[in-house]
């Protein structure tokens, strides 16, 4: 086994908080798609299965490295959304949180002289910046708009999608 159990349970525990992170958007995603706001709903829907396919990274981390993957339970998303902001805002707390993760999983495979978690995981840091930026970008926008939510969605409709397919 090439990754220690400490690594190989902290990277599970991983894979639900990127799991809650692509449900969490889901929600979002469907609370926009009811509101009939496409941009925001498409924007949700991207995020969300930008998370799914992080949980599968590291699903295939574990099995390359001769872990064990253990998918933990997932808790139910926030239901309620009531603002265009609240989800912005909701977004950028689980983005910093995932950042926060990532680099405790950084520290761990530093201590336990894991180069090979080490790059893999260096992946995942500059991409939380992108992920941060992006949130923050939004919450901003959404504020300057204020009730005009239409403006959101002409500036997403402008801006594409400069996260790419990841």
């Amino acid at each position: 086994m090439l990754i220690s159990e400490k690594l190989n349970q902290a990277m599970n525990a991983q894979i639900g908080s990127e799991l809650g992170a692509s449900n969490q958007y889901l929600q979002v995603a469907a609370h926009f798609g009811r509101e009939d706001l496409p941009e925001l709903a498409g924007f949700f829907f991207r995020q969300s299965d930008e998370e799914r396919g992080h949980a599968l990274k590291f699903v295939h981390y574990i099995l390359d490295a001769g872990g064990k993957v253990a998918i933990p339970a997932v808790s139910a998303p926030t239901q309620e959304i009531k603002s265009a902001e609240q989800a912005a805002q909701l977004s950028l707390d689980s983005e910093k949180r995932v950042t926060d993760q990532i680099n405790a999983l950084q520290q761990m495979a530093s201590g336990e002289k894991d180069y090979a978690a080490l790059q893999f995981l260096s992946w995942f840091a500059t991409e939380q910046i992108e992920e941060v930026s992006t949130m923050n970008e939004l919450l901003n926008t959404v504020r300057r708009a204020g009730d005009q939510i239409l403006l959101v969605e002409a500036a997403l409709s402008r801006r594409g999608d400069p996260q790419g397919d990841e």
